[in-house]
């Protein structure tokens, strides 16, 4: 992009929907390393409880960084770095100037990492949910009994597609979302009189559950596509939901 020096619709949606975690860049591969060197794989919860935690290792180790739908290991992370001391996180702490480079290196040496790990794994499996499990089969709405996963993550990944979610792990994870990305738009010109604009509103148009614009953008937005705008005459001559009705006296 900044060899072109210029932004295009296209990148700004991909940007939307990258659903990259640069903590998880930053710190999932440190966690996994000293994951895998805790004696016997073993680790104590903060109520005192050994907790096998061996598993975890390589679920860190092969997760992509991301927090798409289909993303395994993306909600342990989460789970995990909600736990972790912010205050002495990092052995290299941010710095103004070399903002690119820091923070860097992760404390794993600091005793409440493991205790962190420990009470994981123990909290996600006393729910029955699975280490790798997929993100959107724990993180989703509900609407008219459909289960619909949601992409993304919360602001303190570092996400750009942020979504806040209720954690309820007796009802099977991060349900409802309630704050986040909501109305999307990404819009741009092309040399034309009409500007090009996607946009997407995450929760959908209709509070009725029986309007078929009650879910349907939120389903759009669960398969990170978009609504097409339609500004000129010939957009919306050609849309394919087009319909005229004409009022007369």
């Amino acid at each position: 992009m900044a060899k072109r020096g210029r932004l295009t619709v296209q990148d700004l949606r991909r940007q939307q929907f990258a659903n990259r975690v640069p903590t998880g860049h930053l710190a999932a591969s440190d966690l996994a390393k000293a994951c895998a060197a805790l004696p016997g794989g073993r680790a104590t919860g903060s109520e005192g409880e050994v907790v096998d935690v061996s598993q975890a290792c390589g679920v860190l180790a092969v997760w992509d960084h991301t927090a798409n739908t289909g993303s395994r290991g993306a909600l342990l992370f989460d789970r995990l770095w909600r736990r972790l001391p912010t205050d002495r996180l990092w052995k290299v702490p941010f710095s103004a100037a070399d903002p690119v480079r820091t923070p860097n290196t992760l404390d794993t040496g600091d005793p409440a990492f493991a205790t962190a790990l420990a009470d994981t794994v123990a909290e996600l499996r006393g729910a029955g949910i699975a280490l790798d499990a997929r993100l959107g089969d724990h993180q989703y709405v509900v609407r008219g009994g459909e289960h619909i996963a949601i992409p993304g993550g919360a602001s303190r990944l570092g996400v750009w597609n942020v979504v806040q979610p209720t954690w309820n792990a007796t009802s099977g994870g991060c349900t409802e979302v309630g704050t986040g990305s909501s109305h999307i738009q990404a819009v741009g010109w092309n040399g034309s009189r009409c500007p090009v604009a996607r946009t997407l509103l995450t929760y959908s148009q209709s509070e009725n559950p029986d309007s078929p614009h009650f879910s349907d953008q939120t389903r759009l937005y669960s398969r990170e596509k978009w609504v097409t705008a339609r500004f000129c005459e010939k957009d919306i001559l050609a849309s394919p939901a087009l319909r005229v009705v004409r009022v007369h006296s």
